[in-house]
């Protein structure tokens, strides 16, 4: 009973951020960027305590601490950086997919997985141009909340 409740709740979070796109993002992203100024603060403070051990890793941990803590502040600040960075790393990973893509093709005798690979990276290079966009990225993420919702309340115990 309890499962059937959390996929009705599932799928009403999925319908509101399908139609209120910017409720999706505003949470994902202020959530996202708290974590990722903790872990700035984490690499700061680690950072100033490697110093006394090595100086190259602790002011590397310093630097990163820093990056992270600018990027954390600016994703709290602007859900529309976070919808950026979500979309440039579904790219960049498309574009990975791709180039691996080819490689299987050129240097295997299988090449059914190589080209999978390149349709692959080809949709997530369009998908990653989407979601840079905090409207799509919202409605992606209630098509996700009511995709699960579903798939929960079908499930089998």
């Amino acid at each position: 009973m309890q499962k059937m409740g959390s996929a009705i709740v599932l799928i009403i979070l999925g319908l509101i951020v399908m139609a209120f796109p910017l409720l999706g993002v505003i949470p994902a992203a202020v959530l996202t960027g708290f974590v990722v100024l903790i872990f700035g603060l984490g690499l700061l403070l680690s950072g100033i305590s490697e110093m006394d051990t090595s100086m190259g890793v602790g002011l590397i941990e310093l630097i990163l601490g820093i990056i992270a803590l600018v990027l954390g502040i600016g994703i709290i600040v602007n859900p529309a950086l976070f919808a950026f960075i979500a979309g440039l790393i579904v790219f960049i990973v498309g574009l990975f997919l791709l180039i691996a893509g080819i490689m299987i093709v050129l240097t295997s005798d299988n090449n059914w997985n190589g080209y999978v690979a390149i349709i692959i990276g080809i949709l997530y290079m369009i998908v990653g141009n989407f979601v840079s966009n905090p409207i799509y990225l919202g409605i992606l993420i209630g098509l996700w909340l009511l995709i699960m919702g579903i798939m929960m309340l079908f499930q089998k115990d």
